[in-house]
């Protein structure tokens, strides 16, 4: 899941109160309680989960309302704890949803961070902002706790705030400085940090650890692994102890660590595209049925359409009535794409928009892009080159930018219409764009469909000839449209079949391998094992 998810605002449920925050206003907040004061705001974060690097704890105590926390998508219960520095009487807790929200969620607090009393129980969120007043709880750590989801995506938040007066005893005496920090065992997505303690005039309650100079965790020990970290990435780090009135040292002499290139992020993916006949199980011809049993087999973190997902005009009506059936049973995983039969519909787009929902644009836009272990996803519009009706001069230029700010070892992109096919439509000089672009950006892997068959080429160059530096091209229209006729074979093609299947993607930190499973269940084409770029 990664992206900018938009949804209608709803109606409140009775338990919570309607509050326009403007982020300007984020700090002005405190003020509506007398005597209260926003106490989270740059706080250290703890969370269960988060749904990828750009979508950490920390962006959800930052004081802007356009970055935020997503935890895992798919997965109950998660959290996000806050550590106040001190303990406090909390009055108040206000949630500023992002699109994937809470039905069901506890606001809970403890005085040492491990024993929790909930604080507020809601039990008909509805995803517009919650804002908890009235609460009577006391404690130095304040913790979220989702346990119903209202969206298929995880939980997301703009901004956690609590509101309420600290404890403070009247000690002004900040702990010394921590000293000998050092980082020991570090893989692609961890560290494991460890300091000399500091001393204090009255007592060290915890540390801070500062990664790239913004807190992201409490420590009570002298030692602390922070993960959720990208591999082959430098980061700096520092710590500052704290002690119960809320002092800070200053912050210890940074150190530099850079993560291994991999971080043991093996998945599955199941791919295909040209999907949905209008036929179903009752027909022992339907293949579609067929197909969403093996993607069903696989059982895979994520599954990928390379457009065409519905037949013959893509109307709503048909995607419920077909595609739904076989293939929708993975909608809650699946990062489609259109291809031509999308813009069918009597307004184009309509019926795979409205049936996929939030997914079809996760940001705004009919290209977007995900990221999964140490791989980056780029979904593309081919349409807009292939037609030259809906500007591929915007999504061209955003592909530019969307390459030069990943940060991810691996690359795959995936659009409808192939740059080079020996099916029936064969090469698209129309995708030549979109194809030299990724070759120049050693992008590793480009999925297809249009051609209702199965070719795949060994990795080529700009100009369609073999050449180990550039991608993997695979043409995957098998998914259960009608099957077209073969032309001969490129120079570069290493296997071309006239069959039906799912093409099952197995990646790891630095690789990938293919293979096309038939609807019989047997491995119809394997590829060797690629090192990414």
């Amino acid at each position: 899941m990664p992206s900018s998810r938009l949804r209608p605002f709803l109606r409140l449920a009775p338990v919570v109160a309607a509050v326009v925050l403007l982020p300007s206003a984020i700090a002005a907040a405190a003020t509506t309680e007398a005597a209260d004061v926003l106490l989270s705001q740059g706080k250290p974060v703890a969370t269960s989960s988060i749904e990828s690097s750009s979508y950490t704890g920390a962006k959800a105590v930052d004081g802007s309302t356009t970055t935020r926390w997503a935890s895992a998508e798919g997965s109950d219960p998660q959290w996000l704890r806050i550590d106040l520095g001190q303990s406090a009487a909390i009055h108040r807790v206000l949630l500023n949803w992002e699109a994937a929200y809470a039905k069901k969620y506890r606001i809970e607090v403890s005085e040492d961070g491990t024993s929790f009393t909930t604080a507020a129980s809601i039990d008909t969120g509805d995803g517009k902002i919650d804002d908890l007043t009235g609460l009577s709880a006391h404690g130095r750590f304040v913790r979220f706790v989702g346990l119903t989801r209202g969206t298929s995506y995880g939980y997301s938040f703009w901004e956690m705030q609590v509101f309420g007066t600290t404890d403070s005893s009247g000690d002004t005496q900040a702990p010394t400085t921590p000293t000998a920090l050092t980082a020991g065992t570090t893989t692609g997505t961890s560290v494991a940090l460890s300091w000399s303690a500091a001393t204090d005039n009255v007592g060290v309650a915890g540390y801070d650890v500062l990664r790239n100079g913004v807190a992201v965790a409490t420590s009570a020990t002298t030692s602390y692994t922070d993960t959720g970290l990208t591999p082959d990435t430098t980061y700096t780090y520092a710590v500052r102890a704290r002690d119960g009135a809320g002092n800070l040292s200053p912050a210890s002499t940074a150190i530099t660590v850079k993560t291994a290139a991999g971080g043991g992020g093996a998945f599955v993916l199941a791919a295909a595209g040209d999907i949905a006949e209008r036929c179903t199980a009752s027909s022992s011809s339907c293949a579609h049925v067929k197909t969403a049993k093996l993607v069903e087999g696989m059982n895979p973190a994520a599954v990928i359409t390379m457009g065409d997902n519905q037949y013959d005009d893509a109307h709503l009506s048909d995607f419920k009535s077909y595609y739904d059936t076989t293939w929708g049973k993975f909608k809650s995983k699946t990062h489609p794409i259109p291809g031509n039969h999308e813009t069918y519909d009597d307004t184009p787009f309509k019926g795979y928009e409205d049936y996929f929902g939030a997914i079809a644009k996760p940001q705004g836009k009919r290209y977007y892009s995900w990221e999964m272990g140490n791989w980056h996803f780029i979904a593309l519009d081919s349409n807009d080159f292939a037609t030259h009706e809906f500007g591929p001069d915007e999504q061209l230029s955003w592909l530019k930018q969307d390459l030069a700010n990943n940060t991810k070892g691996c690359v795959a992109a995936y659009y409808h219409h192939p740059r080079w096919s020996s099916g029936d439509h064969g090469d698209n000089p129309d995708s030549t764009d979109l194809w030299n672009t990724l070759v120049a950006n050693k992008v590793d892997l480009v999925l297809n469909g249009h051609d209702h068959n199965y070719e795949r080429f060994v990795p080529q160059n700009a100009d369609g000839n073999a050449d180990p530096n550039g991608p993997v091209e695979i043409v995957g229209g098998t998914g259960g449209a009608n099957l077209y006729d073969l032309s001969p074979a490129h120079d570069t093609t290493a296997k071309l079949l006239k069959t039906f299947g799912v093409l099952k993607l197995s990646m790891t930190d630095t690789s990938f391998q293919t293979q096309l499973f038939g609807v019989d269940g047997k491995v119809l084409d394997s590829s060797p094992t690629y090192t990414c770029h």
